[in-house]
């Protein structure tokens, strides 16, 4: 597990903005919809990705699940066209997943610290602890939300996850 420098310019993404604890009813009704959206626009999006933050003073590892703010993240491979997303939910509405919160969404993070988690998310901590020296070795602060992208799927056992943290020179 070693971090590493990469930069990350634009990326455009269908986009769900919700709070709650990963996994649960918030946070599974947002990823139906965004796979449902994807679905109908015909294409193989993701992996899925997770941008998480939260309101309060405290670490984030501190405040309890249930208040975590995301923003959940299919990227595509561009900019879709004009009315394919519209149509997409659309088709979609019948599986009663909440489509109307399907949003495109492009975002640029800049420099990053990023190191790849083997292992259960209840474990992810000892990552990040180790971004965190990364970080101050180097003189840099976060400059945005925790990013995950999940290389498996969320009930895998042994989950692949990429932890990544956007940062500045402190």
């Amino acid at each position: 597990m070693n971090p590493e420098l990469a930069t990350y310019g634009p990326v455009t993404c269908l986009n769900v903005t919700g709070m709650g604890e990963p996994g649960g009813s918030e946070h599974v009704s947002a990823i139906g919809a965004l796979y449902a959206v994807a679905a109908g626009m015909g294409g193989p999006a993701g992996p899925l990705e997770g941008l998480w933050f939260v309101e309060d003073g405290r670490p984030g590892l501190e405040v309890p699940r249930e208040l975590w703010r995301w923003h959940l993240l299919l990227p595509l491979a561009g900019m879709p066209e004009a009315g394919l997303v519209e149509r997409a939910r659309e088709g979609a509405r019948s599986s009663g997943a909440a489509v109307d919160r399907v949003r495109v969404a492009t975002f640029t993070e800049g420099e990053c610290v990023e190191v790849l988690h083997v292992g259960a998310f209840s474990e992810e901590y000892r990552s990040l602890a180790v971004m965190e020296a990364f970080m101050a070795e180097r003189g840099l602060v976060p400059n945005g939300p925790h990013h995950e992208v999940y290389l498996t799927p969320l009930d895998d056992p042994q989950p692949r996850t990429v932890l990544r943290q956007p940062v500045r020179p402190a």
